[in-house]
C-alpha cells in the first residue's frame, strides 16, 4: 500500500518536473519575443537583449540582462554612438495563467544599471518626425524600480561636456505609451555633495526627440556639504519646483544656509535665497533669472549664467546688486579682522567672474564695480577718534580735535577690483564733514596688507588746523601752497599698516614730485 503511494508521489514529482520543464522552455522564447517587441514598438527602436531566463522556483520569475534599445536609424547615421537606453539586469514576476494573455500584466520590474543616453539636439533633429511604427503593446507594466541609474545628455559643442545626472533609485508608476508616468527619484549630487529627492511626472516618452520629454516635479535637497567646494563652507537645503523638458527645465526655488562660509575669514553667515533659474541640458548653462539673497541683514540680487566648459567645470558670470546693505555683513564674511573695520550703508553694483579649476573660491573669484558707502562709523574706537578730529581740524575747528569728539557720520565712493585675493581701488572718495579725501591703493582680504595714497581737500586753511596760535601763526605762509583748486588746503597723504591699525600721514614726498 505505501508503496504504491510513494511509487505515485514520485512519478507526479516526474510529471510536474517535465511540464514545468516543458512550460519554461515554451515561455522563454515567448516572453523574449514579447519584451523584445513591447519595446521595440514603445519606442520605434531596434532592441537587443543578450541574455534571458524565465524560472518556476518562485512562480513565473523571469530575468534578462544586456537589454539596449538603439536611437532611431537617422540618429545613429547622424553620429549617435551609445544605446539610448541601456539596462544591466532586470527581473520581474508574472501570473503563469496570464502567459498566454495579451497584453500580459507585470505588476513591479526591478532593474539595476539604467544608462540613458539622449544624444544631442543636432542629431534628433536628423530623425523624421510622424513615422513612428504602430505595433502592439505585448506587457504592461504596473511600476519599475531602477537602482543605480544614470541620465546623458549629449552634446555636439566642443567646448561642453555632456551633461550627466547620477540616480540612486527611481520608481515610476503607471508606466503607460500615451500618459506622464510618475516618479519618486533619488538623485546624487557630487557638488555640492549630498542627494536630492523629487517626486513628480515624467513623459509621454518623445519618440521622435527624447530629450523634449516632458518633466514636473518638486524636489528637497537636504544637508548638502557645501565644503565639497574648495573654499566654501557650510550646511545646505533647499527646495522648489521644476517643469519643462529633459534638457530645457525650468527651476523655482529657495535655499536656506544658516552657517555660510568663506575661507578668508571663517566667519559662518545665514544666507537665504530665491532663485529662478533655465537649465539648458543641450550644452549644461544654467542661467539665473534672478536670484533674490539676504546675507546677515543685508539683501542682493543677482542674475547671469553658469557655463559649462569641456574638461574645467563652470565659468560663473553674474551681475550683482546690493541696493542698501550693511557693509558690516559682507565684511564679516569675507574678512578675518575682529570686530569688522566699520559699519554703515552699502550701494554697490558689481560684475562677479569664478573661473573654472581647482583653486579656492576665494582666491579665483574675480569683482570690478562700484559702490557708495554712507554712515561710516569705524569700530575701532581710536580710528573713529582720528575720524571725529580729522574732521573738526579741516572745518577749522581745531581747538576741538580732541580725543571722545563727538562722532560724524562720513561717506565713501570707490571704483574697484577684486582679484587674486587682492581689492585695488581705481578711485576712492572719502567724504566727511570739511574734508574730502581722494585716493587710490590696494588691500588684502588677509589683513596684512594695507596701502593707499592720495591728496585730502579741506575747508580750512594748513594754519586753521593746528590749535596752537603760534604754530597757526607760523604756518600761514605756507597756506598760498596748499590752498588750490577752491580749497582751503589740498595736503598728500597716505595710509598704511592693517585693516585693525591704519597709520594715516602726510605724503610730503608725493608732494615733492
Amino acid at each position: 500500500m505505501w508503496t504504491w503511494i510513494v511509487a505515485s508521489l514520485l512519478i507526479a514529482v516526474v510529471v510536474l518536473g517535465v511540464i514545468g520543464e516543458v512550460m519554461v522552455r515554451r515561455a522563454r522564447p515567448i516572453l523574449k519575443g514579447r519584451v523584445i517587441e513591447t519595446l521595440s514598438t514603445r519606442f520605434n527602436s531596434r532592441v537587443e537583449l543578450d541574455g534571458f531566463d524565465v524560472s518556476l522556483v518562485k512562480g513565473l520569475e523571469v530575468s534578462g540582462s544586456g537589454l539596449r534599445i538603439f536611437p532611431e536609424d537617422e540618429v545613429v547615421a547622424a553620429g549617435a554612438t551609445e544605446p539610448l537606453i541601456a539596462l544591466g539586469r532586470f527581473s520581474f514576476h508574472a501570473n503563469l495563467a496570464g502567459l498566454f494573455v495579451k497584453p500580459m500584466h507585470v505588476g513591479t520590474v526591478h532593474v539595476t544599471g539604467t544608462a540613458i543616453h539622449i544624444p544631442a539636439r543636432e542629431m534628433r533633429a536628423q530623425a523624421p518626425k510622424g513615422q513612428r511604427h504602430i505595433g502592439k503593446i505585448k506587457i504592461v507594466v504596473d511600476e519599475i524600480v531602477f537602482e543605480d541609474s544614470k541620465l546623458v545628455i549629449g552634446t555636439l559643442k566642443p567646448d561642453k561636456d555632456p551633461l550627466d545626472f547620477e540616480m540612486s533609485r527611481i520608481v515610476m508608476r503607471n508606466v503607460g505609451p500615451n500618459a506622464p508616468w510618475d516618479y519618486d527619484a533619488t538623485l546624487v549630487n557630487a557638488t555640492p555633495k549630498g542627494d536630492i529627492h523629487a517626486k513628480g511626472t515624467f513623459g509621454p516618452w518623445n519618440n521622435d526627440s527624447p530629450g523634449d520629454s516632458a518633466v514636473t516635479g518638486h524636489y528637497t535637497f537636504d544637508h548638502a556639504d557645501l565644503n565639497t567646494i574648495k573654499g566654501i563652507g557650510g550646511i545646505l537645503s533647499s527646495v522648489g519646483e521644476f517643469t519643462g523638458q529633459l534638457d530645457d527645465i525650468v527651476v523655482d526655488g529657495t535655499t536656506e544656509t544658516p552657517d555660510f562660509s568663506l575661507d578668508t575669514a571663517n566667519h559662518p553667515m545665514p544666507l537665504h535665497t530665491r532663485f529662478h533659474a533655465i537649465v539648458d541640458g543641450t550644452n549644461g548653462n544654467t542661467y539665473l533669472q534672478p536670484v533674490e539673497a539676504r546675507l546677515g541683514e543685508s539683501d542682493f540680487s543677482c542674475h547671469g549664467a553658469v557655463v559649462n566648459v569641456k574638461g574645467k567645470g563652470h565659468i560663473i558670470d553674474l551681475d550683482v546688486t546690493v541696493p542698501n546693505g550693511r557693509i558690516q555683513d559682507f565684511l564679516q564674511l569675507g574678512v578675518k579682522t575682529t570686530p569688522v573695520v566699520m559699519t554703515g550703508r552699502l550701494m554697490m553694483k558689481t560684475k562677479l567672474h569664478i573661473p573654472p579649476g581647482k583653486q579656492s573660491v576665494t582666491r579665483k573669484i574675480g569683482l570690478k564695480g562700484g559702490f557708495t558707502l554712507r554712515q561710516i562709523h569705524f569700530t575701532n574706537p581710536e580710528v573713529e577718534d582720528k575720524v571725529d578730529m580729522l574732521s573738526l581740524r579741516a572745518q577749522g575747528d581745531a581747538k576741538d580735535a580732541k580725543p571722545g569728539a563727538e562722532d560724524v557720520h562720513s561717506e565713501m565712493v570707490g571704483q574697484f577690483v577684486l582679484a587674486g585675493g587682492k581689492l585695488s581701488f581705481s578711485k576712492l572718495n572719502y567724504m566727511l564733514p570739511g574734508a574730502t579725501v581722494e585716493l587710490t591703493g590696494e588691500y588684502s582680504l588677509d589683513g596684512q596688507q594695507f596701502e593707499f595714497e592720495g591728496k585730502m581737500r579741506t575747508d580750512a586753511k594748513v594754519s586753521q588746523m593746528v590749535a596752537s596760535k603760534w604754530k597757526s601763526i607760523l604756518l600761514k605762509p605756507v597756506d598760498p601752497f596748499f590752498k588750490k583748486n577752491g580749497a582751503g588746503a589740498e595736503i598728500p597723504v597716505k595710509i598704511s599698516g592693517t585693516r585693525s591699525a591704519p597709520k594715516f600721514g602726510l605724503n610730503l614726498r608725493r608732494k615733492g614730485k
